[in-house]
């Protein structure tokens, strides 16, 4: 009896903790934009009800383009924070190209972006030939700005830069191609990452002239920007951070009521003119979380408004990053340019690229994308231990890939067309794989970023299974025979290698299935025999 009464104080401590840390929250009003009703609210418990739908768990695979104005420039990620680092390569970049930031700032390369040769049908069309199952488009990134003819975001794609719906021209793409359409929204943390634009030289010609970001409105007469506000895209009218640091409680300034509510509208905005099939915050858990709670209402919203445009029935996928083991019931997990090291009881998703998010000219010129191969060899791990792969195929300024990259595509198509039964509708056997990499530790740093610090060869197994089919998939082109422990005990009824008319040779022996090393490999990726067990 004392056991259960102390572990009733326990719980309704921790309940009452999470309500006083829930009503200290800054609070959005839903009064502009209301959320809607229906089976979820905005607490975690509420939110927990959630269960990853199948057309996602079959999926696996999705394109995204990650495109935006810092692609204009070419010089890759996080411009429109970095053009304001005085001395850093960005900066000497766009002091030689634009100017001075005092003068140009990113406003004006917003005004410079016009996405003349941008065709979303010829890219959405390439993406699904490659093997996508869904397409993402990004919605807006830390610079603020708004890819749609935002409701509550003056400064838009349909009234600056290229004055076009860069999400409308995705969406009616993906729905053309019938592919589940995605949308990722970053904006929520401009408030801390442009504060770079506040500040000034501290040396040289320019030494303490202000950047451009505390302009005003007023500051905008006879200019290409009059009657636009700056703040409303930088977000700087408010005290430097004494910290910085992507969570909130690092020593940031705290966000505005304004300025939450104003992003939460926004998200509203967004979701209520798109209905995306899958909603991605660039966020620690949910935007501007535990600071505010405009991530959970937002949540909460968009579970609600997906099922009632579904029959009832929810089938919409939203991701937040580093999340408690509750908190991945709410959701599903995102881990960025990495992969947990071990199989995961919950589907999850791994979001990486093949060169910078950005586009960047030097991966071209360097030659430095990810191949086909590295892609590949990314993708069969994943999946093997219950995850998705969403990979990013950056687009230049003017709304083009260039040939490295559909290279790359290329060689990941003609990899799928023979083996994407091993990918598409699997789910995980009861281990994820044998070998070097299956044995070692790799563990995630923060959101992830464990990318290629283990490197696979054709020593390494991985698994995954459909019904009483099990696929293994050796990371590589066999040298010699495949001896595969796990499957020591297992009866076994036939033997295939895809892309092969060869009959395979297999015995058990040692306690493990040996399969003799075919005469002919299909391809030098990875190579995949299909396993059929005895019921």
């Amino acid at each position: 009896m004392k056991r259960l009464t102390s572990s009733f104080f326990l719980i309704a401590f921790l309940q009452l903790s999470l309500f006083s840390q829930e009503k200290q929250m800054i609070q959005v009003s839903t009064t502009a934009e209301p959320i809607d009703a229906g089976k979820f609210s905005p607490t975690w418990q509420s939110l927990s009800q959630y269960e990853v739908p199948e057309w996602f768990r079959n999926a696996k695979f999705g394109i995204w383009a990650h495109w935006g104005p810092q692609c204009q420039p070419e010089m890759g990620d996080w411009y429109a924070r970095g053009m304001y680092e005085e001395n850093s390569w960005q900066y000497k970049s766009h002091l030689e190209k634009y100017g001075h930031p005092s003068k140009s700032g990113f406003k004006d390369i917003i005004h410079e972006w016009k996405a003349e040769n941008w065709e979303p049908e010829k890219l959405v069309a390439l993406y699904k030939r490659t093997g996508a199952q869904y397409f993402f488009a990004m919605a807006n990134h830390h610079d603020n700005l708004d890819m749609w003819d935002s409701k509550y975001q003056e400064w838009n794609t349909t009234r600056v830069g290229p004055k076009k719906n860069i999400i409308d021209g995705w969406a009616k793409a993906a729905k053309k191609y019938k592919l589940p359409f995605g949308l990722s929204v970053h904006a929520s943390h401009a408030w801390m990452w442009y504060e770079t634009a506040q500040r000034a030289d501290t040396a040289g010609p320019y030494k303490g002239i202000p950047y451009d970001g505390k302009l005003t409105k007023a500051d905008g007469k006879g200019t290409w920007w009059e009657g636009l506000d700056p703040q409303e895209l930088y977000a700087q009218n408010h005290p430097l951070s004494t910290g910085w640091g992507w969570e909130w409680n690092n020593g940031t300034t705290p966000p505005s009521q304004a300025y939450c509510q104003k992003f939460f509208n926004r998200t509203m905005d967004l979701i209520n003119q798109y209905n995306p099939d899958l909603l991605y915050f660039d966020d620690s858990v949910l935007p501007l979380y535990p600071l505010s709670d405009a991530g959970l209402k937002l949540a909460a919203h968009y579970y609600n408004h997906n099922m009632a445009t579904h029959s009832g029935k929810l089938q919409g996928v939203l991701f937040g990053k580093i999340l408690s083991d509750e908190q991945k019931k709410c959701m599903v997990w995102d881990v960025e340019r990495g992969a947990p090291d071990k199989l995961q009881p919950l589907a999850w998703q791994t979001c990486s690229c093949i060169g910078d998010w950005h586009y960047n000219r030097g991966r071209f010129t360097n030659n430095s994308y990810k191949s086909a191969k590295e892609v590949i060899l990314m993708l069969v791990d994943i999946v093997s231990k219950n995850g998705n792969l969403l990979l990013n195929i950056p687009v230049r300024g003017d709304g083009t890939i260039d040939e490295r990259e559909i290279e790359t595509l290329n060689g990941i198509a003609a990899w799928m067309n023979i083996n994407k039964e091993s990918i598409f509708n699997t789910r995980p056997w009861r281990i994820f794989g044998e070998g070097p990499t299956a044995d070692a530790a790799n563990p995630i740093d923060n959101a992830g970023f464990n990318e290629g610090k283990t490197k696979f060869s054709e020593k390494d197994i991985r698994f995954a299974q459909n019904k009483n089919i099990l696929y293994a998939t050796v990371m590589g082109a066999p040298t010699d025979a495949i001896k595969i422990t796990a499957l020591g005990n297992e009866k076994i009824k036939t033997i295939n290698l895809l892309g092969s008319s060869e009959a395979i040779k297999w015995k058990k022996t040692d306690g493990m299935l040996v399969i003799e090393k075919p005469k002919t490999i299909p391809n030098n990726i990875a190579t995949v025999f299909k396993i059929v067990k005895q019921n």
